[in-house]
């Protein structure tokens, strides 16, 4: 997959928000890319568009290219689409417990993505093998479960087989643990990544917590604003952050045997969409801004190889 400049807006004319901007990375085969940010940066409209799952309207994209196999799915058919969602790219949703239809039982929802994708594979057998798959005990019984029977971290393990049912080749994971205990956490991080080894898909990881990342993730894309502010494998970036807001990210995070100290924060909020700053957008959080940083908006660029960052001063002492 390939993105290409996006440009995401809600509303029309004088009323539009634009709540992505200027968004470009690419996953390859077998990848999985991490993005990183506060609420409110833009992380799962971005992550919704892959599969134009945003209605239009209000949504509306002026400008970029969103590229699944060298498809384009902004200017792709409802029928090419069809085949797109499921069949190429695949979602696990916030909070499973909200996003699984509750009158129906698991089973059901599970065959209903068999018959739009593998129609032949459409039967309780498989189903069953699914739900094996990502770990569910008693598998024979648990499909004529309905959502509120089960607990979270099995609804979410649905919600995974769910997922997979139509042998997707991206992943898109949507803060995958949220609302899970630390236990049930590390259960779904592990099964991710051995379906992931298994079966050779891609995966983008959406979240707020570093620590996933370091365990899951090749590369982090860092996201505030609308914008990707860096960009750079996962290991390389968690030991020399280069952008301000990252590092503030990181040193937010809480360390083991780092005694009792009052932790790290970041002054403020993310900026209103409808009323970004005229220069960097993370100018009036940033410790470390500069008189100039107000006036003009920096552009993305390869400081290293493989390494991108939103930021002139990035390399200062200071």
């Amino acid at each position: 997959m390939e993105i290409k400049n996006l440009q995401l807006e809600f509303g029309s004319g004088d009323q539009a928000v634009r709540s992505v901007d200027g968004v470009s990375f690419s996953i390859g085969a077998g990848e999985t890319l991490g993005l990183v940010g506060e609420s409110g940066s833009g992380k799962s409209v971005t992550a919704l568009s892959i599969a134009r799952l945003l209605p239009i309207p209000p949504a509306y994209y002026p400008a970029g290219q969103i590229l699944l196999n060298g498809q384009d799915v902004l200017q792709a058919s409802k029928g090419d689409l069809r085949k797109l969602r499921g069949g190429v790219v695949s979602y696990i949703f916030q909070e499973p417990g909200t996003s699984l239809n509750p009158v129906f039982r698991v089973g059901r929802q599970i065959k209903e993505s068999l018959k739009l994708h593998r129609p032949q594979m459409a039967t309780d057998a498989e189903v069953v093998r699914l739900l094996k798959l990502v770990g569910i005990p008693a598998a024979e019984s648990r499909l004529r479960n309905y959502p509120h029977e089960m607990s979270g971290g099995m609804q979410q393990r649905v919600m995974i087989a769910l997922a997979l049912a139509s042998e997707p080749k991206l992943l898109v994971a949507d803060e995958p643990t949220t609302a899970l205990d630390v236990t049930i956490q590390a259960q779904i991080l592990d099964l991710l990544r051995e379906l992931k080894a298994r079966l050779g898909m891609s995966m983008l990881l959406i979240t707020h917590n570093l620590g996933i990342v370091g365990q899951m993730a090749d590369r982090v894309a860092v996201m505030y604003a609308g914008q990707i502010v860096e960009m750079a494998q996962t290991a390389e970036l968690l030991r020399r952050p280069l952008h301000p807001y990252t590092q503030a990210l990181i040193y937010s995070v809480p360390k083991l045997g780092g005694g009792a100290k009052r932790l790290t924060t970041i002054p403020g909020n993310v900026p209103n969409l409808g009323s970004m700053p005229p220069g960097c957008r993370f100018e009036p959080r940033c410790a470390k801004a500069r008189p100039d940083c107000a006036g003009k908006a920096p552009e993305l660029v390869e400081v290293e190889p493989g390494r991108w960052v939103r930021c002139p001063y990035w390399n200062a002492a200071n």
